[in-house]
């Protein structure tokens, strides 16, 4: 948080300036009639009770409390502490004054100081004394109202001397309160024995004695012809030439009170306020009117008052803080004098009285006065109202229906029940009256006969909801509440008109008829033109705030007012024109429109599915627009809407980098490095309606463009790199007024070590010499894997030459043997006797037989079709079934399931040598039990054939009959597997081959 929270903000001079704002206070509305808003101490606001308020150039509000002071923004109200080092002669702050050199003074009731440029400076002449009022005259001069000692004393500050004035009870004494007129003269209200008013300067001196005040002379402010004005006990006093009367006499509720607080606003309203627990007291327009607890201030007991530079009156009280700001519309109630709040209609006269219809009497309302009509009696309240051509006021209750002329009321019906929804007139001087149950009436002016149109009639089966006429045009206009609009017409229904036309959908809840005969419809759906037979609706996708119109009417200011469910739209009359006249051209055309939305903080209220009596709105002679909205009594002056014209100064508040604040006023953040979570706090100092400034945000190094954060106060990063930054801030007021210059703040993020330069340059070539260390050792792989793969080949096809040795040996020593001998046999038989010759060809065919059994037996030797299928387990098993059952040796087989998955080679390799280890345990050992066993492991297959035979010496291999062992290891080998055995005369024989799994 900055050092020097008075500070300055980057905002335009203008909008730091004391300069006057277009949105004040309208001085003919009273204080209730003011949009107000309460923060309490009971809601949390505040700790303690607020005595001082005041305004520094940078726009904060600053709140002395007795707890110390509070910033406040109009949304949040922060402690606020002095430096390391420094502090306030106390914490209860009684008094605040902001100089023109932009230094702030802060009274408290054990001295005062001086606050400027990050310091505190104490005046040594206060210590101890408690300090009242401050004030600064126009020659830079401060003036305070102080006590010490049991007296009130008066001080001067001077840039060269400071001293105190009464402490021998002379000039000075019992100073309580300080006020400089326009002409600068500084005048001196007195407590005490020597109750009264000094004339301190120019000149000489002079004091003017006073009636007796409890609490002395301290309201003061002056009107507008520049007299002084003096809160007395009974009224405001208007001293001039040295003489007090009262001019502004109080209620008499508050005559018996007094107001010591006194402000008159840039407007002339005089606000007083009571510490003793009378409220408020507005003098404006030649009025008065009060405002306590009772409707809604925070307390009755008043200690301060204050106006900010956009016209809003701020008031602490013992309870908390109350603000007041105009409206662009008001309410008339019964504090007005209306009869009843509950309005149901609204008429203006072309004399410019207005006239309500209201729950229990029908209201005229003159001049800022009200007179209420006794006839006629309206049980069950005022409907409808209207004034014909004659000048006649025109009433309807759910009795009867007539009209007063010069002060009478003349019944003309008694139609027993019913609700009379509207009354209008035609051009041809008929009085038409919608009635709920008996359908549509007409009243003729001239004649006073009446004819009747059920609904029916109408082509509806409903009451009307809407109906307009014009005083140029025949017939009337009516609106449904099912939807549609209809002419009716000498006692015809002339046009009718839906949603087929291009009619807005839902309830007809208003219509009102242009004198060149167009209609506008306000419905559910939207705000219908009906011209010439064509229908264009006017929606929310034309610019429109919502769909849901409910009356329209234009003003004498070139606008055109439509209220709706979700706000009081103004629509500029040339784009309204612009508008008809594109979709006159085209009916498929769809401009927009600009719109001025006032909503309900503005003062704009109405039921959203509301159902009026006549017209809803009328505008009087004056051109101020008078409606009905939530059954009260509103207007809206098209003439005088409150704009604020004042750009809010805007300010980043603080940075927090990973819950940590940080000091703005060191320039140039510097954030650690690893910074993930930043936050970034900042507000709009415009008071009028803090909710509705709006803010854009942009992060220079991270954003591509502004982004538009609605009302949201605070920015949140989580994904920045180091680097510099520059965050910017911008901000609307209520008004949509920009201060565009906004306010900035750069930081920069530090990098840590690895995401140096240096570091990353080290990476990068840290990262290449992998990446070619990586690649000459993937190609020594390569390398090595190829003269594997070769060797492994040359060892296949030294393999697969073996074996055909061993085939070529056992077809030349078995099966070519024997097919020569058969063809010896064959030989002899040519020679013998026929019967012996038979005799030995079925020997021959009997071993040929045998010879293509022993073929097959070598083929499926060579690719055994089961281990292709099946796998080596279920080979292993088939083969030692077989053996057994061929040599008639049992042969016990265990083969480990897991051991399936085995590549086709190395499976074919194993079920190689197993078949030589069988082969050498029945030919060359004469084994009479062999056990074979295979087992997998994580990543190795073993093979273990033992059996019980003769057995040899292992010394003797090679020597005789050992070349089936060489080739069993030899096809371990080649497997990158082990080859063992162990064997000793007479003992039997282990083998065991153990190869890696593939």
């Amino acid at each position: 948080m900055r050092g020097d929270i008075f500070a300055s903000g980057t905002v335009l001079a203008c909008a730091l300036a004391w300069c006057s704002s277009a949105f004040a206070l309208n001085p003919e509305l009273a204080i209730s009639q003011y949009a107000h808003t309460s923060w309490t101490i009971r809601d949390g606001f505040s700790k303690s009770t607020i005595t001082s308020i005041a305004q520094t150039p940078d726009g904060y509000l600053w709140l002395g409390t007795e707890l110390g002071l509070l910033r406040f923004d109009g949304v949040r109200a922060l402690p606020w502490q002095p430096p390391s080092g420094q502090q306030l002669p106390s914490n209860n702050v009684r008094s605040l004054l902001v100089a023109r050199d932009g230094a702030t003074w802060i009274g408290t009731d054990e001295g005062l100081v001086r606050w400027k440029d990050g310091k505190l400076t104490r005046h040594e002449l206060f210590a101890g004394r408690y300090v009242g009022d401050l004030v600064e005259d126009r020659e830079g001069s401060i003036w305070a109202t102080t006590h010490f000692n049991s007296r009130w004393t008066l001080c001067e500050i001077r840039p060269a001397r400071a001293e105190c004035h009464g402490d021998d009870g002379g000039a000075g004494a019992g100073a309580i309160r300080v006020y400089e007129d326009r002409t600068g003269h500084l005048w001196v209200g007195t407590v005490g024995r020597g109750n009264g008013l000094w004339r301190w300067k120019p000149g000489a001196r002079k004091f003017y004695p006073m009636p007796q005040q409890a609490n002395g002379i301290q309201g003061l402010s002056e009107d507008g012809d520049g007299a002084l004005l003096i809160s007395l006990a009974g009224g405001i006093g208007r001293f001039v030439d040295g003489k007090t009367a009262i001019a502004y006499p109080f209620p008499t509720s508050s005559r018996q009170l007094e107001y010591p607080q006194q402000l008159r606003d840039r407007d002339g309203g005089v606000w007083l306020g009571s510490a003793a627990g009378g409220g408020l007291l507005h003098f404006h327009a030649g009025m008065v009117d009060a405002f306590a607890a009772s409707d809604g201030l925070s307390a009755d007991r008043v200690y301060t008052l204050f106006e900010d530079r956009e016209g809003n009156i701020w008031v602490a009280t013992a309870n908390g803080l109350d603000r007041f700001r105009d409206v662009a519309v008001a309410t008339y109630a019964a504090k007005q004098g209306l009869s009843n709040a509950g309005v149901a209609s609204v008429l203006a006269s072309p004399d410019g009285s207005i006239w309500t219809g209201t729950n229990d009497r029908l209201n005229r309302w003159t001049h800022g006065r009200a007179t209420t009509y006794p006839e006629p009696a309206a049980i069950g309240g005022i409907q409808s109202i209207f004034q014909d051509s004659l000048g006649r006021v025109w009433v309807s209750t759910i009795r009867e229906t007539g009209y007063l002329e010069n002060g009478r009321f003349v019944s003309i019906m008694a139609l027993g029940s019913g609700q009379i929804r509207s009354i209008v007139e035609d051009g041809d001087g008929n009085v038409w009256i919608a009635n709920q149950d008996f359908g549509l009436l007409r009243v003729s002016t001239r004649s006073g006969d009446i004819d009747h149109s059920s609904w029916a009639d109408l082509k509806h089966n409903v009451a009307a909801s809407a109906m307009t006429a014009n005083r140029s045009l025949s017939g009337v206009w009516l609106g449904f509440p099912q939807g549609g609009v209809i002419h009716f017409s000498g006692g015809q229904v002339r046009a009718s008109y839906g949603i087929a036309e291009g009619l807005g959908n839902g309830t007809v809840r208003g219509l009102r008829l242009d004198h060149d005969g167009t209609v506008w419809a306000a419905t559910d759906g939207g705000l219908s033109r009906l011209k010439d037979g064509r229908v264009a609706t006017l929606t929310s996708k034309n610019g429109l705030p919502c769909d849901a119109a409910q009356w329209i009417i234009d003003d004498d200011a070139g606008g055109v007012w439509v209220a709706m469910r979700c706000g009081l739209a103004r629509i500029p009359q040339a784009e309204i024109d612009a508008w008809s006249a594109a979709v006159q051209k085209d009916s498929t055309a769809a401009p927009s429109v600009t719109v001025t939305v006032f909503e309900s903080d503005d003062g704009f209220r109405v039921s959203p599915n509301a159902s009026y009596y006549g017209s809803p709105v009328a505008k009087s002679s004056d051109g101020k627009l008078w409606f009905v909205g939530e059954a009260t009594l509103r207007v809206v002056d098209p003439r005088r809407l409150p704009v604020n014209s004042l750009p809010p100064p805007v300010h980043i508040e603080q940075v927090i980098a990973d819950r940590r604040p940080y000091d703005l006023a060191v320039g140039e953040l510097q954030l650690p490095a690893l910074t993930r979570d930043l936050q970034i706090d900042y507000t709009a100092l415009s008071f009028v309606a803090p909710e509705k400034n709006r803010f854009r945000i942009r992060l220079d190094g991270h954003d591509r463009d502004w982004q538009d954060v609605g009302n949201r106060r605070q920015a949140f990063y989580n994904d920045l790199t180091p680097g510099s930054y520059r965050f910017r801030v911008m901000a609307s007021n209520n008004s949509g007024v920009w201060n565009e210059v906004g306010a900035v703040v750069d930081f920069s993020i530090a990098p840590a070590y690895y995401q140096t330069t240096w570091f990353l340059a080290l990476s990068a070539s840290t990262v290449l010499a992998l990446v070619w260390g990586a690649h000459r050792l993937r190609l020594r792989i390569v390398e090595r894997h190829q003269a594997e793969i070769t060797a492994l080949n040359e060892s296949l096809m030294k393999a697969q030459e073996q074996e055909r040795t061993r085939i070529a040996g056992e077809l030349h020593d078995g099966v070519i043997q024997q097919i020569s001998a058969l063809s010896l046999v064959l030989g002899t038989a040519k020679r013998q006797p026929e019967a012996d010759a038979k005799k030995t060809i079925a020997d021959v065919q009997r071993k040929l037989i045998e010879v293509g059994t022993e073929v097959r037996q070598l083929s499926h030797g060579l690719h055994p079709p089961i281990l292709q299928e099946a796998g080596l387990p279920q080979a292993l098993h088939a083969y030692c079934e077989e053996f057994r059952r061929t040599s008639g040796i049992p042969v016990s087989c265990e083969a480990d399931d897991d051991a399936r998955d085995l590549s086709r080679g190395t499976a074919l390799a194993l079920f190689r040598i197993l078949q030589e280890a069988l082969g050498n345990a029945a030919k060359h050992a004469h084994a009479t039990r062999i056990t074979v066993r295979l087992t997998r492991s994580a990543d190795t297959v073993s093979l273990d054939v033992s059996d019980d035979g003769a057995g040899f010496a292992p010394s003797r291999l090679g020597t005789s009959g050992g070349l089936g062992l060489i080739m069993m290891r030899e096809r371990a080998t080649q497997l990158n597997g082990t080859f063992d055995f162990e064997s000793a005369p007479g003992r039997g024989t282990i083998i065991r081959v153990v190869i890696p799994f593939r």
